[in-house]
């Protein structure tokens, strides 16, 4: 299953000055939206935040952030498979610059908001590093962004890490209805696969209905730089296949007026949480920590 308006292979939403370009408009949503800036050496990128909040998010390289006669200097890391990054929080209705000295990749992970906060420095020695599940469903969560974590009006946005041969977003859950105990929230996965240098990594991504009006159906092979939009629908496994490491980006926002990740599994998959009990986490996680405060100072 393979369908194009969903899974978005890399390149193919380029535009606007970006590599990546997803948008409200360009999604058929009202909220998230994805950019991803590559800069080289010495260049500046420069945006309006427009109705949007945004968090800049380094994948690889560092860059020096400025918004509301304020600076963020943003340390950065090599790439999403080496360490935890620090951020920046930027409001809407503000003028945002992004220099890099040395050049880098640097991901807009973006929500139309109704309330303009105080544009904010992320440290990445505040980000919390979670490991989920268990045996062949271990995973690492970099919580940057998440509800409980870091204060936004709308947007919700973590990192997720996958070792060679795992699955995660696993059991499959979904978050499309507002009711208790789940909220409706669009969501974007951007994708990055780890391997040799001669090797195009890949992984599996899989979407499918959640029940009546939801005709979200995807089973994407994916490469760095894709992205998979999930409208709606039950969600998982990401697969990242023998030999190399998957991570994703995750991009969310709804209409609710709280801002809160409330997920429900799909049923027929549920009973796995039970079996993580009594599996070890994958010894191979965490694949980094985040730095002590001292360590980032340095």
């Amino acid at each position: 299953m393979h369908d194009q308006r969903l899974h978005r292979p890399a390149g193919s939403t380029a535009g606007h000055g970006y590599a990546t370009y997803v948008d409200p408009e360009s999604a058929g949503w009202g909220y998230s939206s994805l950019r991803v800036a590559e800069l080289a050496a010495g260049q500046h990128h420069e945006f309006a935040t427009g109705d949007g909040e945004w968090m800049i998010v380094p994948l690889s390289g560092a860059c020096t952030v400025r918004c509301d006669d304020r600076t963020f200097e943003l340390a950065g890391r090599r790439s999403v498979f080496d360490g935890v990054t620090d951020f920046a929080y930027v409001p809407r209705d503000a003028e945002v610059r992004i220099d890099s000295a040395g050049g880098g990749r640097f991901a807009l992970t973006g929500a139309r908001c109704d309330n303009r906060l105080t544009a904010r420095y992320g440290p990445a020695s505040g980000v919390p590093v979670d490991l989920r599940g268990a045996g062949q469903c271990s995973r690492q969560v970099n919580n940057f962004g998440a509800a409980h974590v870091f204060e936004a009006d709308k947007l919700i946005a973590v990192e997720v890490l996958t070792p060679s041969g795992n699955w995660s977003s696993f059991p499959p859950h979904k978050h499309d209805t507002e009711r208790e105990g789940e909220s409706r929230l669009e969501e974007i996965y951007y994708f990055e696969v780890a391997g040799p240098r001669d090797t195009e990594g890949v992984g599996y991504h899989r979407v499918y209905p959640s029940g009546p009006g939801s005709d979200t159906d995807v089973l994407a092979e994916v490469r760095s730089g894709d992205v998979v939009l999930v409208p709606d629908g039950w969600h998982g496994p990401s697969m990242a296949v023998p030999g190399y490491d998957m991570y994703y980006l995750n991009v969310m926002a709804g209409p609710s007026t709280e801002r809160a990740w409330r997920i429900c599994d799909d049923p027929a998959h549920a009973w796995v949480r039970e079996s993580w009990t009594e599996q070890p986490v994958d010894s191979r996680l965490p694949l980094y920590t985040a730095p002590t405060p001292a360590e980032a100072s340095r």
